[in-house]
């Protein structure tokens, strides 16, 4: 029997290993090795909202990623 392949851009995965890494953008990076902007980017995509300490410290970079979708009507990762 073969592993079933993930997609760790999946929404319900991406949403499960930002709860895994406790809600922490910069662990959560470490984990799929890409730069935080990305996981940002990730995270605004699929409306999963930052923790507190997240949002005090990213929160200007991912309401970005958000008002780019809304203008542009697609993402630009």
């Amino acid at each position: 029997m073969q592993p079933r392949e993930v997609d760790p851009t999946d929404e319900r995965v991406l949403e499960r290993n930002y709860d895994y890494a406790q809600r922490n953008v910069r662990l959560l990076a470490m984990w799929y090795e890409c730069d935080v902007e990305r996981i940002l980017v990730l995270l605004a995509e699929h409306g999963i909202e930052l923790s507190r300490n997240d949002r005090l410290e990213f929160g200007t970079q991912y309401r970005a990623a958000r008002d780019r979708f809304e203008r542009d009507g697609e993402w630009t990762h």
